[in-house]
């Protein structure tokens, strides 16, 4: 039996473990299959063996599949609530920047250098040579819109005509002026939006052409045109210097390359509705008119109690100027909003639209169509008359015959029905509506009250009986037809002669005469060509055509002179007798056929009011399925 170790008789306390350096004892492998079971008495005993779990070494693959990193997609990881955040804040940001842009050249912006002094016009750029731009500092010295810049160096436009300028212009300058307002227009919207330096900056919101304008007046103040001292310049007719000027107005110059009365009626019945409505003071210059003098054919327009401004202040353009000047070469600048149509089409809205028309030119019509004195007289007489005829004696029965008037139009004016186009609408069609009218009028026993069947059947055959047709046409041939025998004439003060009946004037040929040229009549209607040439002959008509260079000059036989007083007075004859016939068909009918391709037509309508031509129906359109048109076709 070996000895056993004494401990007891050491003088160490305590027992000396030697620091592992020198431990003979041989390290634990990291193989686990080198690693032999270990005495639980051991000083190097623990539980690691039964969690150990060696590192992974760098050259061998892991045991588990290694995770894999998130993607970055491109917009994986972006909001679009936040970018649309982010978008708004940068937007404001900018926003803000330019308000206080904008406030500060209010109040401290420098306005813009001006330019040198010309004595010319100058072009924008070559591609708007015809739009003129002059400096602020002088005024040109003809009619035309111009560019000026405002105290604080905003682009703005007026119109400037120098002082002293004939009134009216020609149609021509106010055509001309009036394409040229809407590019000089066009030309300070884009200075004012793209222009240089802060005083031009622009929100780019659009800008109203109202503020965009100034107008002759403020122009003066502000010094861009000389100012006129009172009394100086011309005043438009029916303006003077005694009365104080009218702060708003509308002169309607009466001159149109249209021989027809009818186109410049609408017009001008129109344009003072839309002058009463808008509170401007209304005007009308005959100065070359082709019919002569207005108070030839109707009274005096009512004057204002304010006088006509000075001409130079009179513009065609823009639509919102304070003192405006009209015609037919202005028409689409004043009556552009009343002939447009919505797109889609909307019947609502196109009915609308044309009581709108219908109202205004109604007005005009109570305010500028009476005639005169003498015409107006015989115009109640020959009704009166009329009514007469178609009157039932009381012990026939209780109510008269229906009277139906009948316009018709030929010349150069054709119908608007497909088949018609290149024609005219045949005579048995007016006569057929008009049949079919009074049938429709007195086919019902009873109609009339009284006694019964019997009674009731007498009394509307007599009425039938006593219908009338009254016509008004510009063929003195349709009088003559046969489909229209029977017929009252409208008026027989003023009648279109055809050539035959001139030369029934003078039937004995073997009489010796002054050679006279070949007479016309007029036959086939109204023609603008024989208008132009009423009172010219024939010798002075080819003369007239050889300096001008042509067989028909434009506008007339002498567009180069003005008419004569003897061609004015025969003129003012054919309008007297126009309107004379469609007063008498209007005082004299119960309901009134007619082709609305004819603007006759269409006054006619406006002459009965819109509640006995529409809404009642006693205007009868044969003319296709059209309606009433106003301004339009």
């Amino acid at each position: 039996m070996p000895p056993t170790l004494d401990l007891s008789r050491t003088s160490h306390a305590k027992v000396v473990i030697s620091p592992p350096r020198i431990n003979l004892r041989r390290a634990a492998s990291y193989n686990k299959n080198d690693r032999g079971p270990l005495s639980s008495t051991s000083s190097r005993f623990t539980f690691n063996h039964l969690v150990f779990s060696p590192p992974p070494s760098p050259g061998l693959p892991s045991l588990s599949p290694p995770a894999k990193k998130p993607s970055r997609r491109l917009f994986g990881t972006i909001r679009p609530l936040r970018v649309i955040r982010y978008s708004i804040r940068l937007l404001s940001v900018v926003l803000v920047f330019f308000v206080a842009l904008e406030v500060l050249t209010w109040f401290f912006g420098e306005p813009a250098p001006a330019p040198a002094p010309t004595k010319h016009a100058r072009p924008v750029k070559e591609a708007e040579a015809e739009t003129e731009m002059v400096s602020q500092k002088e005024a040109p010295g003809f009619p035309t819109p111009i560019v000026v810049t405002d105290d604080r160096g905003r682009a703005k436009w007026t119109v400037s005509i120098p002082p002293g300028s004939e009134f009216p212009l020609a149609m021509s300058q106010y055509a001309d002026m009036c394409l040229k307002c809407r590019q000089v227009a066009e030309r300070t919207r884009h200075l004012r939006s793209h222009g240089r330096g802060l005083h031009q900056v622009s929100l780019g919101f659009g800008s109203d052409a109202a503020d965009d304008f100034i107008d002759v007046q403020e122009a003066e103040k502000a010094g861009y045109f000389p100012a006129v001292a009172s009394g100086d310049g011309s005043f438009a007719r029916g303006g003077s210097a005694e009365k104080m000027v009218c702060k708003k107005s509308l002169t309607f110059v009466l001159e149109s390359d249209d021989a027809g009365l009818g186109k410049t009626l609408m017009m001008l019945w129109t344009a003072y509705g839309l002058a009463e409505k808008e509170g401007r003071a209304f005007f009308v210059d005959d100065t070359r008119w082709a019919y002569g003098k207005f108070t030839a054919i109707f009274h005096p327009p009512p004057l204002p109690e304010c006088s006509a401004p000075p001409s130079h202040e009179i513009l065609p353009c823009p639509r919102h100027a304070r003192h405006l000047v009209a015609s037919a070469a202005t028409m689409d600048v004043l009556f552009g909003g009343l002939t447009e149509s919505v797109d889609p089409p909307s019947e609502s809205h196109d009915r609308a639209l044309r009581k709108t028309q219908f109202s205004l030119a109604r007005r005009g019509y109570e305010a500028l169509s009476r005639l005169n004195k003498d015409d107006g007289v015989y115009i109640d007489t020959r009704a009166r008359e009329l009514v007469a005829k178609k009157t039932v004696p009381k012990s026939k029965g209780q109510r008269n015959g229906l009277a139906v008037g009948v316009h018709i139009r030929r010349g150069d004016r054709h119908p608007l029905e497909f088949q018609y186009r290149h024609s005219y609408m045949p005579l048995n069609l007016y006569t057929d509506t008009a049949h079919e009218l009074v049938e429709a009028q007195f086919n019902h026993t009873g109609l009339f009250g009284g006694g019964g069947g019997g009674e009731a059947d007498a009394a509307a055959s007599a009425a039938r009986e006593q219908s009338i047709v009254v016509v008004a046409s510009d063929d003195p041939m349709v009088y003559e037809s046969t489909e229209l025998a029977g017929a009252s004439r409208a008026q027989e003060r003023i009648k279109l002669a055809s050539k035959q009946n001139i030369q029934k004037a003078n039937p004995d040929k073997s009489v010796m005469r002054k050679f006279v040229d070949e007479t016309f009549g007029w036959e086939g209607g109204f023609y603008a060509a024989m208008f132009w040439n009423l009172g010219v002959s024939p010798s002075a008509h080819h003369a007239a055509a050889a300096a001008a260079g042509s067989t028909i000059p434009a506008g007339g036989s002498t567009a180069t002179t003005p008419p004569s007083a003897e061609t004015l007075r025969l003129r003012s004859l054919v309008g007297r007798a126009y309107m004379m016939d469609l007063t008498v068909l209007v005082e004299a009918s119960d309901v009134v056929v007619c082709t609305v391709s004819a603007v006759g037509c269409r006054l006619l309508a406006v002459m009965m009011g819109w509640e006995s031509a529409m809404e009642q129906g006693n205007w009868v359109n044969i003319d296709g399925g059209y309606g009433w048109l106003g301004l339009e076709w």
